[in-house]
């Protein structure tokens, strides 16, 4: 009898945990069919935080969540926030960031769709507006740049792991998901006012708040070489209009061989030196740069 009441309550207690679910229909208005994967934990907060986590190449929201390297359903587990996990619908499962309809503001690509799910999650789960924050890696970081410039006023904070200025990898000939070799090698470079204008290029007339950034990049790199990093923090220093010399430089933070630097208030660069693609997400370092 014991034995049968323990097994039951077991079950029960599967049944109700929380898992990652695909929402279906989130009013999704965009041309791209990206998919939405939602984790709500059990002890999710009142009006909760909003995490949209962005996976990789070669990686979808199931494997992205399920990758114990990506810690960002510890993070919901532990304080109670709601994470989103968009699902690339691109041959390869990268993210597009290279055609014009994902480099605009409601141009209908794949940054448009995963904004429709920061609205939707909004709307239906009561996820804080004031408390939307952006992360991702590879792939993910370059899309995290890339909604920071296109969709500022629905995000409060991004943290990304190993991306590329936003833009940098448009294509020539306006092609969805393309690989650009100049700007992953390092030698799509520019002045840190023309990497500004990019941005304000991709949302013509907005003169809102704009996403505080956090920027992570490994120094052997061999994928997206790391003189992106050096732009990236060139585009944004010049969004803020800081200067590109850091107001202060932390050697060792917050691992051994991390330097991060800050640009005032709103722009973190975090320098992993020895490290490769991609610098591995630190919750705690996120979660920081988030308020969380």
């Amino acid at each position: 009898m014991l034995f049968s009441t323990l097994v039951s309550a077991g079950l029960m207690a599967t049944a109700w945990a929380a898992s990652l679910t695909q929402v279906p229909n989130y009013n999704n208005n965009a041309t791209s069919k990206a998919q939405m994967w939602v984790y709500k934990p059990d002890n999710v907060v009142a009006n909760p935080p909003l995490i949209v986590v962005i996976h990789s190449c070669q990686s979808t929201a199931q494997s992205y969540f399920q990758n114990s390297a990506i810690p960002w359903k510890q993070g919901s587990d532990g304080k109670g926030y709601i994470t989103v996990w968009p699902s690339s619908p691109n041959s390869g499962t990268c993210w597009d960031v290279s055609s014009k309809q994902s480099l605009s503001h409601l141009g209908g690509g794949d940054s448009q769709a995963i904004a429709n799910m920061i609205l939707y999650a909004i709307s239906e789960y009561g996820a804080d507006p004031e408390r939307v924050y952006v992360t991702g890696g590879s792939s993910g970081a370059m899309m995290s740049n890339v909604l920071a410039a296109t969709y500022p006023e629905l995000i409060k904070a991004v943290s990304l792991y190993s991306g590329v200025a936003a833009g940098c990898f448009v294509s020539a000939s306006g092609g969805v998901d393309q690989w650009n070799n100049s700007c992953s090698g390092g030698q799509s470079q520019a002045t840190p006012d023309k990497w500004k204008q990019v941005v304000l290029d991709m949302y013509p007339g907005y003169a809102g708040p704009r996403p505080k950034m956090q920027i992570w990049h490994g120094s052997v790199d061999s994928t997206l070489a790391p003189q992106n990093y050096n732009e990236t923090i060139k585009q944004w220093t010049a969004v803020f209009n800081v200067t590109q010399t850091p107001t202060s430089s932390v050697a060792n933070t917050p691992k051994q061989g991390y330097t991060t630097s800050n640009y005032g208030e709103f722009v973190q660069g975090i320098y992993a030196q020895g490290v490769g693609h991609s610098v591995p997400s630190n919750l705690t370092a996120s979660e920081a740069w988030f308020g969380l």
